[in-house]
């Protein structure tokens, strides 16, 4: 039995791409003014997603301009958003990116996942040798003995 609020909500959800924290996003935000409306981008990082993934979830997207921080709290499921749009992803270790406020250069900066997948192998077959490498150079000691 589904109440009157669970229909209401479910009938209000969109379809929304998976966005997480250490996501770059473009959002495109209706503005009314006065009888016109447009629409105006927003692209930055998301530095934190709140409440779920439900009718009331949220996230925070952060952006620099001119050397000062801005910070927009956008609800996802707004009817005032009428696209978002993933950029692009980072491998990030938290769920919320809130050190980003403070960060200076590099310690700003967030990998890229795809960047990141393509070194991990190369890191892995460096650190573990072939077999067959092995084998020579078990039979090099007994050889000079």
């Amino acid at each position: 039995m589904t109440t009157l609020t669970e229909t209401f909500n479910k009938a209000q959800e969109k379809q929304m791409p998976d966005i997480r924290p250490g996501d770059i996003v473009r959002i495109h935000q209706k503005i009314k003014e006065g009888d016109k409306e447009r629409i105006q981008i927003f692209e930055g990082v998301v530095i934190a997603r709140k409440h779920g993934k439900g009718i009331s979830s949220t996230i925070t997207v952060r952006k620099v301009v001119d050397t000062i921080g801005v910070e927009k709290i956008f609800p996802v499921h707004s009817p005032s958003l009428s696209k978002i749009e993933v950029v692009k992803s980072s491998k990030v270790r938290r769920s919320k990116l809130y050190y980003l406020r403070t960060a200076k250069g590099a310690k700003g900066k967030l990998k890229n996942k795809e960047l990141a997948a393509a070194i991990a192998p190369e890191k892995a077959a460096v650190m573990e040798p072939p077999a067959e490498d092995t084998a020579q150079q078990e039979s090099a000691p007994t050889e000079q003995k």
